[in-house]
């Protein structure tokens, strides 16, 4: 695969691109509103005009979804986020979301076992492979916050749209800067294989909004927090600041995804007067296959709310293994930094 130079500023580069609010860059989940009473009712925002809103939450989610293009997707996801914090989306789920997301010729996708082992990172191949691979994990994530709106967003009061809209432009700036830094290593997205293992939790979850948050922003996305740190240390272990910089940013933004998917999971727990820690051991036994494996970034996990009262219980108790940080602090996370 030839990888073309990469866009100039302004021309697709969303980490370079000066029009993505930076309320969608990393705010907290905790500095909206928290979910209740007051943001129900299953109509609109005040702000938001039916008379005039030619498109809709739905219609934004679905276009995103259908589409190939990275560069595209990345246009899609933004343009979804702004016109929705601009009122520009109707309160409609009107359309139904794929049950599965288009994707562009590469990288070709192949089963999970037949993914070539990765090396530490060491080398520039290894580098780029992992770097690679990371992409791949961002670029599906776009996805799956979009799904999660267009699929779920009609059972949740407003601020749930408003959390999933900045998670959904966070991963498509996410996507940008990782592909960006593949570039400049002399490779891009696609130019390796990668597997389809993420939405395979998407499709499992299609059909349960609980389900669905507790597997891919409680579990798959939780467990970007206990490896990103390791992968941090292996690039400034090989000389590679440059990898390590954005990933130190990648790293701050999931907790904050993470966090909506606690903050979001328990409100659907309390409306059904249900324990959410028995709820989520409940439905990662039923859709979730295996063991969690440790270590744990106990730290990030709770600064995200994700606490081990929800996760040591289904942890494999032969795995257990002392959280290694390759120096004092290193990712390691308070309520004051999440």
């Amino acid at each position: 695969m030839t990888c073309e130079n990469p866009p100039r500023n302004g021309e697709g580069d969303v980490a370079a691109n000066s029009d993505m609010p930076g309320a969608y860059r990393s705010r907290e989940v905790g500095s909206q509103s928290e979910p209740g009473p007051q943001h129900g009712g299953g109509g609109p925002p005040p702000h938001h005009d039916e008379s005039t809103a030619s498109k809709t939450v739905g219609t934004a989610c679905r276009s995103v979804l259908t589409t190939a293009d990275p560069l595209a997707k990345i246009k899609a996801a933004r343009q979804a986020a702004r016109d929705w914090r601009l009122g520009r989306l109707g309160w409609s789920f009107d359309a139904a979301m794929p049950d599965r997301p288009a994707r562009p010729d590469r990288p070709e996708l192949l089963p999970p076992n037949k993914m070539a082992r990765r090396g530490k990172g060491g080398s520039v191949a290894n580098r780029i492979a992992l770097l690679h691979a990371l992409a791949h994990i961002e670029f599906a994530a776009i996805d799956l916050a979009f799904d999660l709106i267009g699929r779920f967003g009609a059972r949740f009061p407003r601020a749930f749209v408003d959390d999933w809209m900045n998670v959904g432009a966070d991963e498509a700036m996410h996507f940008a800067i990782l592909d960006r830094r593949l570039r400049q290593l002399g490779s891009c997205y696609g130019a390796l294989p990668a597997h389809d293992g993420l939405w395979e939790a998407a499709e499992v979850t299609a059909g349960d909004a609980l389900a669905r948050l507790a597997i891919v922003p409680m579990i798959l996305e939780a467990r970007g927090l206990d490896v990103t740190p390791q992968t941090i240390a292996r690039f400034e272990a090989a000389g590679d600041a440059a990898s390590a910089q954005p990933l130190r940013r990648i790293l701050r933004d999931e907790v904050v995804h993470v966090a909506a998917g606690v903050k979001w999971f328990r409100f659907g727990c309390v409306a059904r007067n249900d324990s959410p820690q028995e709820t989520w051991k409940k439905l990662v036994s039923a859709y979730f296959p295996g063991s969690l494996k440790p270590p744990f970034n106990d730290s990030a996990r709770a600064a995200a709310g994700l606490t081990p009262d929800f996760y040591m219980a289904v942890a494999d108790p032969h795995a257990h293994a002392a959280q290694k940080f390759r120096r004092r602090g290193e990712g390691h996370f308070s309520k004051a930094n999440a």
